[in-house]
């Protein structure tokens, strides 16, 4: 099926590489306009990964321009909420609405539980829960002035629903998410916007460069026994960023336009090991 969501705006956060590009340029292959969202620069120092950069964002804004559609891209980090609403407010006045928004924006940080500092807490609860919580705010009430409903896509994690050994921090921040998609649904169901949350598995993203496999190494040796808590009950381990995405349009579309407070997982029955 192609065309479910023609003559809808998407705002997408974190649009410039892995999951975020990969939601951005499957929701305009569906037929949807594009508010693309990212920091494209330097991350916390607890963030052992490469950031991305306006040069990825940018190739993003082709992709999803290659589709047919339009986009709007924006440097922005999600916790300036200010300039988070003036992105998304710009982007709504030249694509005329909002109908989807997919929260995706966030980092990972593995850590032994005494090796977190209070600011690498604080960190990453900011950009995982407190830039979640700014890209709902900067776009539902855009949505209701839309009169039309509309869907809304949380990004959390199969940590938001068991846990990530050596990423205390992480496991709080995405079982925050989880819980704030339910809260959300709550409130916004009388607008018939609904709001769920999808919870990947590994994921092949670019959170795999930089020191992230030496940082996840070192936290294991802590506690090998720990090493495996996510195993998943299919032959794959990791999954590309298209296979999310996949999840994440059937969610904004009206496939599901009675799915809402709901946790869906894409992570290969790991939650369930």
């Amino acid at each position: 099926m192609t065309g479910r969501l023609t003559d809808r705006v998407a705002l997408v956060t974190g649009a410039a590489r892995g999951q975020g590009r990969a939601h951005a340029v499957r929701l305009a292959s569906e037929g949807a306009d594009v508010i693309a969202v990212d920091i494209a620069g330097p991350l916390p120092p607890c963030v052992p990964y490469d950031h991305a950069t306006p040069d990825e964002l940018a190739e993003t804004v082709a992709l999803v321009e290659r589709t047919g559609r339009r986009i709007v891209a924006s440097v922005v980090d999600t916790r300036d909420a200010d300039a988070l609403g003036d992105a998304v407010a710009s982007g709504v006045a030249e694509l005329g609405r909002l109908d989807v928004i997919v929260a995706n924006a966030g980092v990972s940080a593995p850590q032994a539980w005494d090796q977190i500092r209070p600011q690498d807490f604080r960190d990453v609860m900011d950009i995982n829960v407190t830039g979640t919580w700014n890209t709902v705010m900067a776009g539902a009430h855009q949505i209701i002035d839309g009169g039309r409903g509309g869907s809304i896509i949380l990004i959390s994690s199969a940590a938001g629903i068991k846990m990530q050994p050596f990423m205390v921090h992480y496991t709080a921040s995405k079982h925050a998410v989880t819980g704030m998609a339910r809260a959300f649904a709550a409130e916004l169901g009388k607008h018939r916007i609904r709001v769920n949350s999808v919870h990947p598995g590994p994921v092949s993203t670019a959170m795999g460069t930089g020191d992230m496999v030496t940082a996840l190494g070192k936290a294991m040796e802590t506690n090998p026994q720990l090493a495996n808590m996510l195993t998943p009950f299919l032959p794959d381990w990791v999954v590309e960023p298209e296979d999310i995405a996949d999840a994440v349009c059937w969610l904004a579309s009206d496939e599901s336009k009675f799915v809402t407070a709901s946790a869906i997982s894409v992570d290969q029955g790991s939650t369930h090991y």
